[in-house]
């Protein structure tokens, strides 16, 4: 086991090592990607001074992110409100993105940490789309009941683009595993990154600071919505593809 100096390197010190341990940026939407993780990188340095695990960091990530869902569900949908649910999720985002790196940072995760993170992942993806479901039942003046259906396909969509993420994942790493072939090391692409910004976790948080204006927060969370359920439904074809490949290598 690693053992953990806390506090004995410098933040600019911490800091800097982060920005030459970054896993690969292929496959992150753009704000993930180029906001998020920067960010995620400062609150590991930051951790790491004070002391924290990446299990504690993990939840008190998933205690800011879960506060904003909350109130999405519970509170007006007013502009203030709409301010306040945006940082909360975006700094609980920011600090999802930081357990990772300050588990690299004290010299690797954990199994369990892995599983705390997925968990709490799994479990924010599905009830934020569940408290905009109750937001606009609650407070939206919809001109059909029909329009519930928006959240409810959003959720569906991300709760499946999840679990098939982890799960191509999972199948690779195991395949890996067992031909004792490295991972592969595959450059980010610009184009395809940008094309990934209607299914982005972080341009759905800052979405929600439009939360008072309801006509423009429905129509962008609709946008999204239909963005995130059209590439779910073409990567599918492709993980499947990839899952095939793996078979064929058995």
């Amino acid at each position: 086991m690693a053992q953990v100096m806390s506090g004995a390197e410098g933040f600019g010190s911490a800091l800097r090592r982060l920005k030459h341990a970054q896993k690969s940026g292929k496959g992150a939407p753009p704000y993930s990607l180029y906001v998020n993780r920067p960010l995620g990188r400062v609150f590991a340095a930051a951790a790491y001074q004070v002391g924290l695990t990446p299990n504690q960091v993990t939840l008190v990530s998933a205690a800011f992110t879960f506060a904003g869902i909350g109130i999405v569900a519970f509170g007006p949908a007013t502009w203030l409100f709409g301010f306040l649910v945006g940082a909360l999720l975006m700094l609980g985002y920011a600090l999802d993105a930081a357990d990772g790196q300050l588990a690299r940072l004290r010299g690797g995760g954990t199994l369990v940490g892995e599983w705390l993170d997925h968990m709490v992942d799994s479990a924010k993806i599905a009830s934020l789309h569940l408290a905009v479901l109750i937001c606009f039942w609650r407070t939206f003046d919809l001109p059909s009941p029909a329009w519930l259906l928006v959240p409810i396909v959003f959720c569906v969509a991300s709760c499946v683009h999840f679990f098939g993420m982890i799960l191509v994942d999972l199948m690779a790493r195991v395949d890996r595993a067992r031909s004792g072939s490295p991972a592969p090391m595959l450059p980010t692409n610009k184009i395809k990154t940008m094309l990934k910004m209607p299914m982005d976790y972080g341009v759905l948080c800052i979405a929600f600071f439009l939360l008072g204006w309801h006509l423009g927060f429905f129509v962008i969370y609709a946008f999204l919505a239909v963005g995130s359920t059209g590439y779910t439904i073409l990567v599918v074809g492709k993980w499947r593809r990839d899952v095939a490949a793996l078979d064929g290598r058995g």
